[in-house]
């Protein structure tokens, strides 16, 4: 019997043991959670590693973990936290879920899109997952399937305002402008509170000229949300649109209090304050500008523009002087510095300016009736213009900011080996798609032996199955062929057109290993490595964080700088194995662009020229970086010479920069 009484008081005693225990974890996890939805994310780490260290099975600590290394930007130790909880939770939704996330960013697309299959094969009732690969098409510009899955999504839950704002987005993308409207009426109908509805709902409302509708969504924006800059900056736009220059300028004053930083802001407030006649506050506001955006030649312009009027000639003329030195053939700078020269009694000063811009625009006429490329002739432009919230007054890569229109300018993207099918029109992405291609690439293509590869500047089209198919012959035919590196290229080919980046990269290296002397398969590798580092770039926005409460993203860039340190490694071997080989000079400029190394993408592009002097992409591209750099009359001839070669999108470059702008 005592021996019974002590059987049970042990049971008992270690009953509660074990119930003080898991009191304990539960605790832990909790805490974690909670700093990780404080964004305390090194605290939380700190927290869960204490109950890890005691219990190595406690999966839910393993997945908040995993939730604060990806918040930290910690994306492979997030990945391994999401495969420890799955390893001792198998059926963890949303450990499948966050790990497709993270998969996604390191791009791992397949492996990302077997975890949310996962998910929902779980569950398919759970409706998270559906959500969240709805954002991640949204991040692929995948739209239709987006809308796919936020219909699911939206089966399950019915009253998620980001749900509806979040298709409304997708629609909008597809162009389906009513659909997008009943999307955002409808996230605002599901939560009268939610700023981004009213948001997205006054931007469209407002591009389709509907501004009373527009300002009162704006007005509701901001009463739903005191913090969200985009609204004050969205309203403001709208009340200098009707004329309502002392709301705009409040409105203005809110973003500058939210964000001291924000250039674009000072840069409209400078041009309603001119307006209204308010110089000496306009002109702290473009100096502000000046200080932010050095690069900016509009500023100076403007800037100068003031000084006259204030005036101070004097000072006026160091600005055009600025503005000329950034932008050589600006012939309204010209005439408007010969006019602050009069002022000065800089007589013949000012001839020669006025002398000099007369020149250039009857040289822009003369060019103009002949069909020949000209200069800027700028004399009927108009540079006082507000500008979008997401314009970016710094200079780069592909913004045409000398005419201050910023509209997008693209280079001609890289060339590399692609496979395309038979009805595949690569005319109109490759003027010089006939071009005989050097012999070096004819081996290469006859040793592949597909007649669906091609070495071009052009998307591929085959279809995921087409892909996955050829993958598999791929893997068959490894030691099978007489060529060890052939299986593994095919491979990489495929896996790069399914945007499996990292698999693609692991393949490409095991060809290299095998032949080491190939100078196509570094060039190869160096375009996933560019098109992978742009991929990853691109989703460091809006949907880069994750919420696990809300089932989606949610967040903001984490000021991230990408570089193609890699991607350019590969081409300079490559550059050694065939020095004469234009297109890898011509692949390592367009990466020079995008790292923002201007001159040495110049230098790359004209030793591709000069190795392949039909080689147009190259002409266009370096005549959009010499615009860039301010040599706009070499730009254009280039641009023009692209044109000559066959690239239509030559004549909107030149238009861009016709007087008239």
């Amino acid at each position: 019997m005592r021996k019974l009484l002590l059987t049970t008081l042990l049971s008992s005693c270690f009953t509660s043991i074990c119930a003080f225990a898991q009191l304990d974890k539960y605790y832990f996890v909790w805490v974690g959670r909670s700093m990780v939805m404080e964004n305390r994310y090194k605290e939380a780490i700190e927290t869960l590693n204490t109950l890890l260290r005691s219990d190595s099975d406690a999966y839910e600590a393993y997945f908040w973990r995993g939730i604060a290394k990806y918040h930290l930007d910690d994306l492979l130790g997030a990945e391994q936290d999401f495969t420890s909880t799955l390893d001792r939770n198998p059926v963890y939704t949303l450990a499948y879920q966050f790990r497709a996330l993270t998969r996604t960013r390191l791009g791992d697309y397949e492996a990302a899109l077997k975890d949310y299959q996962e998910a929902i094969d779980l569950r398919p009732d759970y409706p998270g997952p559906y959500f969240s690969r709805g954002v991640t098409n949204i991040m692929l510009h995948r739209y239709e399937n987006a809308v796919a899955d936020f219909n699911m999504y939206i089966r399950f839950v019915q009253k998620d305002a980001d749900a509806y704002a979040n298709r409304g987005l997708a629609y909008l993308n597809l162009r389906d402008t009513t659909a997008a409207m009943e999307d955002f009426t409808q996230a605002i109908r599901t939560n009268r509170i939610y700023p981004r509805g009213y948001l997205e709902r006054g931007t469209l409302l407002a591009a389709q000229g509907d501004y009373d509708d527009a300002l009162e969504d704006f007005d509701k924006a901001v009463e739903c949300d005191t913090t969200l800059i985009q609204s004050y900056f969205s309203r403001a736009s709208l009340h200098y649109r009707r004329g309502e220059y002392t709301a705009a300028l409040k409105d203005f004053d809110k973003v500058i209090e939210l964000d001291p930083t924000s250039s674009v802001t000072y840069f409209n407030r400078a041009i309603v304050r001119t307006e209204i006649g308010d110089y000496n506050r306009a002109m702290d506001d473009y100096d502000r500008v000046v200080e932010l955006s050095p690069g900016n030649v509009v500023v100076y312009f403007n800037r100068a523009g003031l000084h006259s009027l204030l005036g101070d000639p004097e000072l006026a003329i160091k600005d055009y002087d600025k503005a000329i030195e950034l932008l050589p053939d600006f012939t309204k700078a010209y005439l408007n510095r010969a006019t602050a020269k009069y002022v000065t009694g800089d007589t013949r000063g000012a001839e020669r300016d006025r002398a000099t811009a007369e020149h250039k625009i009857e040289e822009y006429r003369r060019k103009l009736s002949t069909g020949e490329i000209s200069p800027m002739a700028d004399t009927a432009s108009n540079f006082n213009q507000l500008l979008a919230f997401d314009t970016k007054m710094s200079r780069n890569a592909t913004t045409a900011t000398a005419s201050a229109t910023h509209d997008i300018i693209t280079i001609r993207p890289l060339y590399r080996f692609t496979l395309i099918s038979q009805t595949a029109d690569t005319t109109a992405m490759l003027p010089a798609a006939t071009r005989k291609l050097p012999e070096t690439i004819n081996d290469f293509l006859r040793t592949v032996g597909d007649y669906r590869l091609d070495f071009t500047c052009a998307s591929g089209d085959l279809s995921a199955d087409a892909l996955i198919e050829y993958s598999e012959k791929a893997m068959r035919s490894k030691g099978t062929t007489a060529e060890e590196w052939l299986p593994y290229f095919n491979l990489g080919i495929a896996q790069l057109q399914l945007r499996q980046y990292t698999n693609a990269v692991n393949s490409l290296t095991k060809a290299i290993e095998l032949s080491p002397a190939n100078p196509l398969l570094y060039m190869t590798r160096s375009a996933v490595l560019a098109e992978m580092t742009d991929f990853i770039s691109s989703m460091d926005n809006e949907y880069s964080r994750i919420s696990p409460d809300s089932n989606g993203m949610n967040g903001s860039n984490g000021g991230r700088v990408y570089n193609y340190d890699d991607a350019i490694s590969d081409l300079n071997k490559a550059a050694k194995l065939a020095p004469s080989l234009a297109y890898i000079h011509y692949n390592r400029g367009n990466l020079h662009v995008l790292s923002g190394d201007f001159n040495a993408a110049a230098d790359d592009y004209s030793r591709a020229i000069t190795l392949d002097p039909t080689l147009a992409e190259a002409y266009f591209n370096r005549g959009l970086v010499k615009i860039y750099m301010g040599r706009n009359r070499e730009g254009l001839l280039d641009v023009s010479k692209a044109g000559e070669l066959g690239i239509s999108d030559a004549y909107t470059v030149m238009k861009l920069y016709s007087p008239d702008r």
